[in-house]
């Protein structure tokens, strides 16, 4: 390829992967619904996105490197205070059986369906036992599932990946130098043993080097960015040189830890990180896809629609059902986790890296493995995105568009106003930093947070559960904007702060933006003077007409949507359902007029 072609080939695959990461968080969707179509359109209709052809044999090298950066940033989001009980064992059993059956049943119909060698079949098996975050996180926070199910899928899709690339790594080794399938000999379990050891100390590795950069350097946010890119490209760069595919599993190994050993300086915000994490996916799905032609498709078409029942239909319900037996799980629960399997990034990887060494070697069929991966992910990515949000509704297992919001602060007028959101029918909850603060909580009978619930939500890669809108009030105007700016990414709904005074000379209040509650006149000082000469919070419907001196706060929908007043809307729609007011005082309400009768 000449140079001009070489500088179109790369435009271009950046081009369509902005493009459709765009237009894919515009509509709401998983972005391989639109990556992988284009990217197989875009090589179809041209000559000059073809990773072989732009980048040559080194391809693969670049593409596990990529993988690694994607699982680290997964694995900043696993905690491990979420992994106990239940949930440890079912996400154990999950990967044990799912791994396991899933193989072993690829392994079973591959050579009849696809007319291939078992040798062939098993390297299909082992690529299709992986799943994902890049796809199941966008699929569940469309769908918002109970927290259970959500830390379930989370887990496993984050978890497999490593663990299906090293054994696919060793199944390749195995029917590569071998004329049978030797991976259940002593020798191959060693050998994963072997692996996962490697992958385990180039994380200790890759712990160490963050530590060092993060805590003893204190580098901030942008050094801070640098310094974690550079540490997980090069332990997972170093282990896969020891040893194939473990960088991986150091790289998700980095990630968890730097997210809960306590004391980590992880940097508050990493807009560049994430930003360089959504590029990395979208350039390598329109680069993998882009290698798949129309003629190698057509052949596999129908017994690959026919394995992906299999899968959907078959097999992940029944390594659901074995993976919660016993399990406390409703039936709901048990049958969702049963219909979410879908296959993403490590997968195409996978195939990609695997496909042409054993092509090269002729052994039959070899050359449809690509093909057959394209179609699983795109068939299993389609499905699931059409169907999780209503069999979800069907199951009972979405959440409710009711509001669940938390309320941080604990002054009285903070504690009144969650006594009649409460009254209203919402699910309040509240959490302050005194003790003082804490009692009157309880004394109020509102539910109290657990005492780490905003250290968690400022975490940059933690995500509250149980909470879709947060409600700054404390008496801090400073804390309530830089907790609005921190917490705003975690929460899966709006973040609101009480206004400061106007004639406020904080350090960073008066500059910060974010949505302001209830307009510029009911500033904080405002409201706690008003509660303590009298003023108190109302419940009234929301379509009667409000007394004189009655200023209205926030509607309560009869859906439970919770619906503030702020500095940007004066007013809310009135309809069915509950509006909570700010009433004046006793003294302060207008008499009704004198009648003829008055004396």
């Amino acid at each position: 390829m000449s140079e001009d072609d070489i500088l179109l080939g790369i435009a271009l695959i950046v081009a369509l992967a902005a493009v459709c990461q765009i237009l894919a968080g515009k509509l709401r969707v998983p972005a391989l619904i639109l990556l992988l179509p284009v990217g197989f359109a875009a090589g179809a209709l041209t000559d000059v996105i073809h990773p072989a052809q732009l980048i040559g044999e080194e391809f693969s090298a670049l593409v596990s490197l990529s993988v690694a950066v994607i699982l680290y940033d997964a694995g900043l989001g696993l905690d491990l205070r979420n992994l106990t009980g239940d949930t440890r064992a079912i996400v154990g059993r999950l990967l044990l059986f799912g791994v396991a059956f899933t193989f072993l049943a690829v392994c079973a119909v591959g050579p009849a369906l696809f007319d291939m060698s078992l040798r062939v079949a098993s390297m299909v098996g082992m690529i299709l036992v992986v799943s994902g975050p890049t796809v199941v996180g966008p699929l569940l926070q469309y769908v918002r599932p109970t927290d259970k199910v959500r830390r379930l899928l989370i887990w496993e899709g984050t978890l497999t990946d490593p663990i299906g690339a090293i054994l696919g790594a060793l199944v390749f080794h195995a029917i590569a130098t071998t004329h049978q399938i030797d991976i259940g000999r002593g020798y191959q379990l060693g050998q994963f043993v072997i692996s996962l050891a490697v992958g385990l100390a180039g994380g200790a590795v890759g712990v160490g080097l963050l530590w060092l950069t993060l805590n003893v350097l204190r580098l901030g946010e942008a050094l801070g960015t640098l310094a974690q890119l550079a540490t997980v490209i090069a332990v997972s760069a170093g282990c896969d040189i020891i040893r194939d595919d473990t960088g991986l599993i150091a790289a998700i190994v980095t990630g968890m830890a730097a997210a809960n050993v306590r004391g980590f300086d992880m940097p508050a915000r990493r807009p560049f990180f994430e930003t360089l994490v959504q590029l990395i996916i979208g350039l390598l799905f329109i680069s993998i896809s882009s290698s798949v032609t129309p003629a190698s498709l057509t052949p596999v078409l129908l017994p690959t629609l026919a394995l992906v029942a299999l899968l959907v239909l078959v097999v992940r319900p029944l390594v659901a059902f074995v993976s919660t037996l016993g399990k406390d799980m409703t039936r709901g629960e048990r049958a969702f986790t049963g219909w979410m399997a879908p296959r993403g990034i490590v997968a195409a990887s996978t195939a990609a890296a695997f496909a042409a060494p054993l092509v090269q070697l002729g052994l039959p069929g070899a050359s449809e493995i690509l093909p057959i991966t394209f179609l699983v992910i795109v068939s299993t990515v389609g499905l699931y995105a059409l169907t999780a949000g209503p069999v979800a509704r069907m199951l009972g297992v979405a959440r409710p568009n009711r509001t669940l919001p938390l309320l941080v602060g604990g002054a009285p007028w903070a504690v009144g106003l969650g006594k009649a959101l409460r009254s209203a029918g919402v699910d309040v909850q509240m959490w302050a930093g005194t003790d003082e603060e804490r009692k009157r909580i309880e004394e109020a009978g509102i539910t109290l947070a657990r005492g780490d619930l905003l250290a968690t939500a400022t975490n940059p890669r933690a995500r509250l559960e149980g909470v879709n809108a947060v409600y700054l009030l404390t008496d801090d105007d400073d804390f309530n904007a830089l907790a609005s700016v921190l917490v705003e990414d975690n929460v899966g709904g709006p973040v609101y702060r009480v206004g400061p005074p106007h004639e406020s000379h904080g350090a960073v209040a008066p500059y910060t933006g974010g949505a302001v509650l209830f307009g510029g006149a009911l500033v904080r000082h405002v409201l706690a003077d008003r509660y303590e000469q009298g003023a108190r919070f109302e419940v009234r419907p929301a379509a009667g007409p409000l007394p004189p001196g009655h200023e209205r706060l926030f509607l309560v929908r009869v859906d439970g949507r919770l619906e503030p007043v702020d500095a940007t809307r004066s007013d809310v729609p009135l309809a069915d359902g509950l509006v909570v007011v700010l009433a004046p005082a006793p003294a302060d309400r207008p008499h009704p007029p004198a009648g003829p009768d008055s004396p």
